[in-house]
């Protein structure tokens, strides 16, 4: 029952998950779960007064996992199409799998090139800009479906993307240890390499802190590149020949 979760329920949840090899990533996104249904419970619901403060672990490996531009083309190569049309629209707005399916033609303006998104992760609705490559993934969508953007055979997809298409796919892409949410994170680390500042793609991916975004920083090196060159043209007639200059001295010193 929930008013029978406590400290000591929420320790042994924790041992039990490590006990069964459980990486903490894994353990955390369960007492994640644990606490917002009982804050929801105390706050929105009001059956509960008091919950346990549930701390998540220390140690979690950040996942960093992204596709270069050959791996993505060669997944796409072999999609079938309606999951080849959510994977490019994916790269090309960043869009999380649930803003993808649930994007209806009404929060669509192909002449303006935007979309709205209603169903974000952080309750916030945003603009999308959508740029060539998302346009088109659009326009061909154009009549499959009077509500939804996204459809197979006719219908809205409103499963989970990571199904047997999904692994089929990127098995015969020859790829490992990838999930659709890390096209999201491919779209972001390629839009740091290609110069985007954090506060662009801070705005871009809606997210509504920095430190979210600051992950991607390590893409970006253009900035840096002037400086890394400064030493192709800096010549040998320009060198202080430390030794020399040291030997001076200590006759001038004598």
């Amino acid at each position: 029952m929930l008013n029978q979760i406590n400290g000591d329920v929420i320790w042994s949840v924790v041992q039990g998950e490590l006990k069964k090899g459980n990486k903490a990533a894994t353990v955390n996104r369960y007492l994640a779960t644990i606490r917002n249904l009982l804050r929801t419970a105390r706050d929105e619901w009001q059956w509960l007064d008091h919950i346990p403060k549930i701390r998540l672990l220390t140690g979690e490996v950040e996942r960093d996992r992204w596709l270069t531009k050959e791996e993505a083309d060669r997944l796409i190569a072999v999609c079938p199409p309606h999951l080849a049309a959510l994977v490019k629209f994916a790269l090309a707005t960043g869009c999380r799998a649930r803003e993808i399916l649930g994007l209806e033609w009404n929060r669509v303006d192909l002449n303006r090139q935007t979309a709205w998104i209603n169903q974000t992760k952080n309750g916030t609705p945003r603009g999308v800009p959508l740029n060539a490559g998302a346009i088109s993934v659009l326009q061909a969508q154009v009549g499959k479906h009077s509500r939804y953007c996204f459809t197979y055979a006719g219908e809205s997809i409103r499963y989970n993307i990571s199904n047997s298409a999904w692994h089929t796919a990127l098995e015969k892409a020859g790829l490992e240890d990838f999930r659709f949410h890390d096209l999201r994170h491919t779209w972001a680390s390629w839009h740091r390499q290609a110069g985007t500042s954090c506060d662009e793609l801070k705005e871009l991916g809606g997210w509504k802190t920095r430190s979210m975004v600051d992950r991607y920083a390590k893409f970006a090196t253009e900035h840096l590149a002037k400086a890394a060159n400064r030493i192709d043209h800096f010549g040998q007639d320009n060198v202080i020949e430390l030794s020399r200059f040291g030997h001076v001295h200590q006759e001038k010193r004598a």
